[in-house]
């Protein structure tokens, strides 16, 4: 059986290509289904991220190309035009790349864990299709534990690097203790949220989020007990804050430079802490001239990203060490498979002329005949029997000059340890 992996992520394709083959909710149960029903696939799942689509599956032969045709063919576009950013992984390599893209390696940012649960999801869409197997399986579950084993022995995630870290940290270093500040987020998408749970995780007091839409501002609110505002509502707020974090998609400021410099009149000149992570801009530029005003943008958070950078890619080359290992790990039990059915065999056959040997001494003993001799005779044949085939191979090996077998045997059955035994003891 053979394993691969393969598809294109944010190194090897555009965007415009990425967008092309993703697997959304509603043709992804589809997918698996036609994905599962290729005569070379015996086990499929599917992972999908706006970084990365990647098929991962188990194959009743070597050839792939069937499995990676339906792939072309199910998005409706051509081999050249996918095929210069795809990437295929087969067998070991497949292994270390769930790996890695299980610990956050393979990913725009460098250790990120977003997309574990993202590849969680993916095992379990699959393990609903019914396409998951014991060997896919195996791999899917081994990577997730390797994934908390990087975690847990590196260092690669105890130093954030997300813009929103940045602008929290960024807020200590200013304010110290934020346990009694007041933060305005301005947005509700995964950045304004992210902003939030570290606000909450370092024990701010008061937190007051806006959005254009207030049901999605009083969702992100409930989870963090926030005050949930309208952004028409932000000039009657914004004297209260101390820290302002704004994300929105708005073509146009959210922020002028007088409505800020009226709220800072009413704070009475108390500091406020502005963090523009909006691409454009939310807040006019000109409101960083403001005395008592700290207004950064995301490029001034650059330093802090790049600081953590270099401590995640120290932490990487630690990670990377644990995976060569776990790949081997998990090579030597796929390996193991192939020898259970030749044991399962051995296990049969020996158990028949068991069955055999047994049966025919019970009913020597029911006529009559002499148990210490009978069980002399059973043990006996029991032993010619089990040894007459490996015998006659082994014969025939000598015959044709096949070291190799002879070899093989007596290292299966310590025969070599027996021997060297027997000349020490004369």
């Amino acid at each position: 059986m053979t394993l691969l992996a393969f598809g294109l992520n944010h190194t090897t394709a555009p965007l415009e290509i990425r967008e092309k083959v993703v697997f959304d909710a509603d043709i992804l149960t589809d997918a698996l289904h036609d994905l599962g029903h290729l005569s070379d696939v015996e086990e499929a799942a599917i992972l999908s991220t706006c970084n990365r689509t990647e098929i991962y599956c188990s194959l009743n032969g070597a050839d792939r190309q069937q499995t990676i045709d339906w792939f072309y063919q199910f998005h409706g576009l051509g081999k050249a035009e996918l095929q210069p950013f795809l990437y295929k992984h087969p067998d070991a390599f497949a292994v270390k790349h769930m790996m890695r893209v299980a610990s956050g390696l393979d990913s725009m940012v460098l250790g990120e864990p977003q997309v574990l649960g993202q590849l969680k999801n993916a095992y379990q869409a699959a393990l609903n299709s019914g396409n998951m197997g014991k060997l896919l399986g195996q791999l899917f579950q081994h990577s997730f534990k390797v994934a908390k084993q990087v975690r847990s022995n590196t260092a690669i995630g105890s130093h954030p690097v997300s813009v929103a870290y940045a602008a929290v940290r960024l807020a200590e270093q200013i304010f110290g203790d934020l346990s009694k500040q007041t933060a305005l987020l301005i947005g509700a998408g995964e950045t304004i949220e992210l902003a939030a749970r570290h606000l909450h995780n370092v024990g701010l007091h008061r937190m007051i989020i806006a959005n254009r839409t207030l049901d999605r501002s009083q969702h992100l609110a409930s989870e963090f007990s926030a005050y949930a505002i309208a952004l028409s509502d932000i000039p009657l707020h914004l004297e209260e804050a101390d820290i302002v974090i704004s994300s929105t998609a708005s073509q146009l400021p959210i922020l002028g430079k007088g409505a800020i410099e009226t709220a800072i009149i009413k704070r009475k000149h108390r500091p406020m802490f502005i963090v523009d992570i909006a691409v454009p801009r939310d807040v006019e530029a000109e409101a960083g001239e403001l005395e008592d005003v700290y207004l950064y943008t995301v490029d001034d958070l650059k330093e802090v990203i790049e600081e953590n950078m270099r401590s995640r890619k120290e932490a990487a080359i630690q990670a990377e060490e644990i995976i060569e290992a776990q790949v081997q790990h998990f090579m030597d039990w796929l390996q193991s498979l192939d020898a259970v059915s030749t044991i399962r065999a051995l296990r049969e056959q020996a158990s028949s002329i068991q069955a055999s040997e047994l049966a025919s001494a019970l009913r020597k003993l029911q006529q009559g005949e002499d148990p210490e001799k009978l069980l002399q005779q059973v043990t006996r044949s029991l032993t010619n029997k089990l040894i007459h085939s490996p015998s006659s191979q082994l014969r025939e090996a000598s015959a044709e000059g096949r070291q190799d077998l002879i070899q093989a045997t007596q290292e299966l059955f310590n025969l070599s340890e027996s021997k060297n035994d027997e000349k020490k003891e004369s």
